[in-house]
């Protein structure tokens, strides 16, 4: 294994059109946007890049294909330095989002086409793929998308006794089989699960180590073992919320990755104070260009 860590995430990419507007529009009514912007998201490529970003080498592996809106893709995650592992099948479109980002507040409204499915649009790798993609990985996100995908790849993570990590963000189909596997969950403030949706509720989903943010409020966490506690947000001037758990997420793969499970709650938060500076700039990469 190389001396340096490099991390892995799996999930979901897409394409954001974001635009800036002053209020959402009412029904039948248009505005006009005071900026707009094209980039590449989806919560695993947003982390993978956050992970880069934290000179942490990361592997992204996830569905983008060859259609016009996977060059975004290919150029975003390129520029950042960010490995490309393309599962796509055949035929597969890169999902389009669509983000109303309201000036002054931050608040994002989202309309977006996600992976369709437990096997929508991707070829499974084989148990040598899934050696070669963990080759070097010292963690691994997945965020419950392509679980076809992902629900392997995590067993084989876990076989080689390599942290895992889930970005819960919303509750999907078939997650049971993922969190088999998992190791960390940290879950956004509107995930609800079929347990319930306290810390203890999380915990017997499986993981050993569970947290929950609350948007500005602390992030609670909780252990296996009873450990608890929270980490507070630091108090920021909003001006883009859009891949702020992304961020969040990123930053703590980056972290478990440098320095495995030990203080996960220390990892938090070195994260949350990530994801702080997020919100403080337009866009999930903002963040980054004003960090010293």
């Amino acid at each position: 294994m190389s001396e340096r860590p490099r991390v892995l995430a799996c999930g979901l990419a897409t394409v954001d059109v974001a635009q800036v507007v002053e209020r959402l529009p009412a029904p039948d009514e248009k505005v006009v946007a005071r900026s707009a912007s094209v980039s590449a998201g989806g919560p695993a490529l947003n982390a993978a890049v956050t992970a880069a970003l934290l000179w942490v080498p990361a592997r992204l592996v996830t569905a983008v294909g060859s259609s016009p809106l996977a060059t975004v893709v290919r150029a975003d995650v390129g520029t950042h330095g960010v490995e490309l592992a393309d599962v796509a099948a055949r035929g597969f479109e890169v999902p389009l989002s669509t983000v109303l980002v309201t000036e002054g507040s931050g608040e994002r409204a989202v309309v977006s086409r996600n992976a369709s499915g437990p096997s929508a649009g991707v070829d499974v790798p084989d148990a040598a793929a899934l050696r070669a993609l963990l080759e070097d990985v010292t963690a691994v996100l997945v965020d419950g998308h392509h679980l076809a995908v992902a629900v392997p790849l995590a067993a084989a993570a876990r076989a080689r006794d390599i942290p895992v990590i889930l970005d819960a963000g919303s509750w999907k189909p078939g997650l049971e089989a993922l969190l088999a596997h998992v190791d960390v969950l940290v879950a956004s403030g509107d995930f609800r699960s079929p347990t319930g949706d306290s810390l203890e509720d999380l915990l017997s989903l499986g993981p050993w180590w569970v947290a929950r943010s609350a948007g500005a409020g602390p992030v609670s966490w909780r252990s296996a073992g009873g450990d608890e506690g929270s980490v507070a947000v630091p108090p920021v001037e909003v001006v883009d919320t859009l891949g702020a758990g992304d961020v969040l997420h990123g930053a703590l793969l980056a972290d478990v990755g440098r320095r495995g499970t030990v203080d996960l709650a220390a990892s938090l938060a070195g994260a949350v104070a990530v994801a702080s500076r997020s919100v403080a700039a337009a866009g999930a990469r903002g963040w980054a260009r004003s960090t010293p």
